[in-house]
């Protein structure tokens, strides 16, 4: 299965250039580039599983947006082409929810 990097539309504006601020040991805060909404996606169970798995290439920067898999805490959770989520590392499907939005100004 062929992934490609997260790609999260902002909740407040809709805009795709959103960044990660953070670091996993600390949280996921996200910030919108267009209208500085703040927000934290997390990850929950969508069921199924599957396999082989390939990353997307290139990998994601430190920046790109980035969540962690509810099952095993793996940040390597990426996009299928049905925009449904996977992680590499165990394969589970996932879903995304965002969390802690403060809305910015557009």
């Amino acid at each position: 299965m062929t992934t490609t990097k997260l790609r999260i539309p902002c909740p407040g504006c809709g805009s795709f250039e959103v960044f990660y601020s953070c670091s996993p040991a600390c949280c996921f805060n996200h910030v919108c580039a267009d209208c500085s909404t703040t927000f934290e996606p997390v990850t929950t169970l969508k069921g199924g599983r599957t396999a082989n798995i390939t990353p997307p290439s290139p990998l994601p920067d430190p920046a790109d947006p980035a969540v962690a898999c509810i099952k095993c805490d793996s940040t390597a959770v990426y996009m299928t082409a049905d925009d449904s989520l996977v992680c590499s590392s165990c394969g589970v499907l996932l879903e995304l929810e965002l969390t802690e939005v403060t809305l910015g100004t557009p």
